[in-house]
Order: structure tokens, then C-alpha cells, then sequence
């Protein structure tokens, strides 16, 4: 997620200037052999309006899909905060008797292991996601620990080594963290840390969690429908080949200096419409590990400081920062 103010323009142009390239040498060589061959290449310019009228509302309805996919990502992140702050507090005011600190520390942390098991799930890669393009570029973050350190290195910090090795093996670790931890609260419960009511409400917390994992899968594992994406693709180089034919109708009459700058029309409304498909394209899939995610890395160790700090632990680790304006 860029942090920043604004995208700067140099940013975003090296992001995206390939379109333009192409398209400048494109409409240049059409533009040279309009006025030193006999052939003209040329078509009226109002059909070619009309289409292009209709890939912009394509595009339109592709960017709001996609901006939705990424807004539901950061909702059902936000919702795992508020419940695992609502679990630390619970952990803290309902868990009493012998060594409570020690039973505390224990449920804080595997909740943690979850957190960390679940992010690391989310950026794995999947076939349609923009693997080529993770951590690429003059302006993009460097790190991303997802991608240098393994799994089981993290969450050794915070489960106990025989628990981590039965569980690394599992298809699912984060939803085997969420088993282990209900049935350490069912032990807690019939060791009479709590009663029948708070742990239902214990429950009920780790039943939120289940829903918001299952939530992050589902955006994570069904992608934006590829019929919408491609369809928005292909229009957009339909339209991209035309438009340089239909400029020339307009400006092949006029022999001046504005007949020459045509090809820099023509560049600058393809890498326009190639731009708008791009924004879209790379907001489809919020947790893929690229530009604009939504910043799990991040909310993750928020929530486990909140959560240390409630049960006054030590060496808790700073807040992520950002780099080059990027928040992982």
C-alpha cells in the first residue's frame, strides 16, 4: 500500500510507459508512410469514438470491481483487528488462577502464530496473480519478509517447537493454529480458568476469526472473473490499433507541425486507456505481494504490539515502516 500523499508523476509513468512507447513508434510509422506513400491509412473517426466511448465504461465497471475486491480485503482486515483486540482483553480479564500469566503469554502468542500463518498463506502465489512483477522496479519496496524467511522461522517465536512441527505439515496450518487454540481453551474451561460464559464468549471470538480467514480465502482463492479482464484487455489494444488510423482522418489534411505531433496524440490517449486498465488489473488481487496490497504485514505486527503490550511482555518488536512510501 503507497502511504504517500500522490503518486509522483515520473512514478507512475515508469510504472506504466510501455504502452506509450509502443504506441509513439506505432503511430509514427503510420504517420511516415501517410505522408511519403501513396497509401492512406486512415479511417473515419467516429466509429472508432464510439468504441472508444465504450471501452472507458468497460474499463470504468473493471477499476470499480477490483477497487471493491481490495476495499472488502481492508474490511475484513480491520475486522480481524477489533477481534483480536477484543481476544487479548478477554485473555487478560478472563483467564485467572494459577500461573494465569504464564496461560496468557501461551494463548497471546499461538494467536500471533495464527496471524503470521495466515499472511504467510495469503501471499502465496496463485497462476492469474502478477508474480513477474513482486518487488520489481526503481520504486517498489525491497522487503518483504514474507519472501526471505520461511514459515516455520517465524512461527517458532511464538508456538512451542513439537506444536509448530505437528502442524507445518498440514495443508492449512492457520486454520490448525484456530483447532489447537479452542481445544486449549476446552482444557482452560474444564480446569475451571473460567466459566461456562466466558468461554462461550471466548468461543464466540474464535468463531469471528474462522469468518475472517474464510473471508481472506475467498478473495484470495477466486479471482476477478478472467471473462471481465481479458474482455477489458483486448478492447483496450482493439481500440489502441485504431486510434492512430482515426486520428489520421483528422490531421492528414493539415500538412503543418500538427500533422506530426499526431503520433504524440496518439501515444498519450493509448498509454491513458492502458493506464486505466493497468490500475485495475493490479487491484484485483489485494494479498498477491505487489504495489498496492493491503498491508497484512503491517497490521499484523500492530496487532501482536497491542496484544504484548496487554500482557506487559518484553522485547516487543517496532511497528513496520515503510519503504520508498510502500507499507507491506
Amino acid at each position: 500500500m503507497y502511504i504517500r500523499r500522490n503518486y509522483g508523476f515520473l512514478m507512475t509513468f515508469n510504472w506504466s510507459k510501455k504502452p506509450f512507447v509502443i504506441g509513439l513508434i506505432y503511430s509514427l510509422v503510420i504517420c511516415l508512410l501517410t505522408e511519403f506513400t501513396s497509401v492512406k491509412l486512415s479511417v473515419p473517426w467516429q466509429p472508432i469514438s464510439i468504441i472508444g466511448i465504450a471501452v472507458a465504461f468497460y474499463l470504468g465497471f473493471k477499476n470499480n470491481s477490483s477497487y471493491d475486491r481490495t476495499w472488502e480485503a481492508r474490511k475484513i482486515w480491520g475486522s480481524i483487528v477489533i477481534n483480536s483486540r477484543s481476544f487479548g482483553m478477554a485473555v487478560v480479564s478472563f483467564v485467572n488462577g494459577e500461573e494465569k500469566e504464564k496461560i496468557q503469554k501461551e494463548l497471546i502468542y499461538r494467536h500471533i502464530a495464527w496471524l503470521t500463518a495466515l499472511r504467510h498463506q495469503l501471499r502465496l502465489s496463485r497462476p492469474w496473480e502478477h508474480i513477474e512483477s513482486r518487488l520489481n522496479g526503481m520504486y517498489a519496496p525491497t522487503v518483504c519478509e514474507e519472501y526471505f524467511e520461511k514459515l516455520d522461522a517465524e512461527l517458532i517465536k511464538y508456538m512451542k517447537e513439537d506444536e509448530m512441527n505437528r502442524l507445518v505439515s498440514r495443508t492449512n496450518i492457520a486454520t490448525q493454529i484456530l483447532r489447537v487454540q479452542g481445544e486449549r481453551l476446552q482444557e482452560l474451561r474444564n480446569q475451571n480458568y473460567f466459566e461456562d460464559f466466558r468461554h462461550m464468549e471466548l468461543h464466540q471470538l474464535m468463531t469471528g476469526f474462522f469468518e475472517d480467514q474464510g473471508k481472506s480465502e475467498r478473495i484470495k482463492n477466486f479471482p476477478f472473473p478472467r471473462q471481465y479482464a481479458s474482455t477489458a484487455l483486448w478492447l483496450t489494444f482493439v481500440f489502441s490499433i485504431l486510434l492512430p488510423l482515426g486520428l489520421m482522418d483528422i490531421f492528414h489534411q493539415d500538412k503543418g507541425w500538427s500533422f506530426w505531433i499526431s503520433p504524440l496524440f496518439s501515444a498519450l490517449i493509448i498509454w491513458i486507456f492502458f493506464l486505466m486498465e493497468k490500475i485495475g488489473d493490479y487491484s484485483e488481487n489485494p494479498f498477491e505481494g505487489t504495489y498496492n496490497d493491503v498491508p497484512i504485514t503491517s497490521i499484523s505486527r500492530a496487532i501482536e504490539i497491542d496484544l504484548r503490550e496487554m500482557i506487559n511482555d518484553t522485547e516487543i518488536p517496532p511497528a513496520i515502516k515503510d519503504e520508498n512510501g510502500f507499507l507491506m
